[in-house]
């Protein structure tokens, strides 16, 4: 047995059995979800409560009194947003400052490699959408050495990214004096994971050591690989008395907000000059999420080899709980795009890691857990499948 099926059982303690919702087309492989007796994913329920239960006008209220108590009246940054400019990040700032009067600090963490289109999103959300920046770019070969790591040990390049995305914030808020950070949508609850913070609007940032965004790996835990104090220092928070000292509270519009991906779409591209890619991303159908990083497609890629469910599938089954499209729509979309291999830029993966080709494939075949994936006549294939074309449906 590899080290990559070793910590895939200990760590994620998925069930055998292979499920799909029966209102959208989410897996009970995803970490963290659960189904209910009528086989209803816990993302579909909280749509429901989103439709049926929530005041959003009340939320709204409870917003302007957040941003009431929070505004500073001498100029200064009274919240901080983490925002990459695009459509979600983007309509957090963009709606704080403009309907709410706050003045945000945009934190943007760098992604591994900029793509045309994202970088053209990032600057457009400063200029046109007016919104003061901090772009942190951290050293390329400590950056590299961190992908690689997470790659090999973890099935998930993206760990280096989202270290930054998770704790630079903290470490600007703690510099600039802003004790109120907003994110856009609670992920878990939104797309399917745990429900613990499902029905309060903040998160708790001493989660960090056991961060699910984390893969349970706090980056400190890269010490064990030889990467040194000093480089891994980026990529941690402050302390907990810091934070403590500075009141920090960091919350998620989603919860003020019904969060919708697509109207967030419309909302950008008419205040903040956001663009969508003008050809679909790989493994999916749609052209205006994750535009950011020509590396983007590998955790996406590795999330399909994992868990048995890809890009596509996230994003289909969000549009169906949305009301966009019907479960008929995203089985068929699924069923055309989830899985297909970011080839555009695997040369460039290859060569920002400084592996081989064999030694990739050999990396990704040691994550593909045996009751997901079966080999036929050389290939591998999928035993369950949505649309029910897996070998074993």
């Amino acid at each position: 047995m590899n080290i990559g099926y070793r910590y895939y059982q200990k760590n994620y303690n998925l069930p055998e059995e292979v499920k799909f919702c029966t209102k959208c087309v989410n897996s009970n492989q995803r970490p963290r979800i659960t189904l209910d007796n009528d086989g209803v994913c816990s993302a579909c329920n909280f749509a429901i409560f989103k439709d049926d239960e929530i005041d959003w006008d009340a939320r709204k209220e409870e917003l302007r009194k957040l941003c009431d108590k929070h505004r500073k009246k001498d100029g200064s940054f009274d919240c901080l947003v983490p925002s990459s400019g695009g459509k979600d990040s983007g309509i957090v700032a963009h709606m704080l400052k403009y309907e709410f009067n706050m003045n945000p600090l945009t934190i943007t963490w760098a992604p591994h490699l900029y793509t045309d289109i994202g970088f053209q999103n990032h600057q457009a959300h400063i200029h046109q959408g007016n919104l003061a920046n901090i772009l942190v770019t951290p050293p390329g070969d400590i950056h590299r050495k961190l992908t690689k790591l997470s790659f090999e040990n973890l099935g998930d390049p993206f760990l280096p990214f989202i270290y930054g995305q998770n704790n630079m914030p903290l470490q600007m808020a703690y510099r600039y004096n802003i004790p109120l950070i907003f994110y856009g949508e609670n992920s878990e609850v939104e797309y399917g994971g745990s429900m613990a913070d499902a029905y309060k609007p903040t998160k708790d940032w001493k989660f960090k050591d056991k961060n699910i965004h984390m893969s349970g790996l706090p980056p400190e835990k890269f010490l064990d690989y030889g990467i040194s104090d000093q480089d891994i220092y980026q990529y941690l928070p402050p302390n907990e008395e810091k934070l403590e000292k500075l009141n920090l509270e960091i919350h998620f519009l989603g919860y003020y907000h019904k969060w919708n991906p697509q109207e967030n779409y419309y909302y950008c591209v008419e205040n903040t000059g956001f663009k969508a890619n003008p050809v679909r991303s790989e493994g999916t159908y749609s052209k205006y999420a994750s535009l950011d990083d020509k590396l983007d497609g590998f955790h996406y890629y590795l999330m399909f080899i994992k868990f048995g469910f890809g890009r596509a599938t996230s994003d289909a089954a969000h549009e169906v709980r949305d009301r966009n499209i019907t479960r008929d729509e995203a089985v068929k979309l699924v069923g055309r795009f989830d899985g297909e291999f970011p080839e555009k830029y695997f040369n460039t993966f290859l060569e920002y890691c400084d592996i081989t080709e064999k030694v990739f494939w050999d990396t990704v075949d040691s994550w593909r857990p045996k009751h997901i994936w079966k080999k036929v006549d050389g290939n591998w294939l999928l035993r369950h499948k949505v649309d029910k074309t897996g070998v074993d449906d």
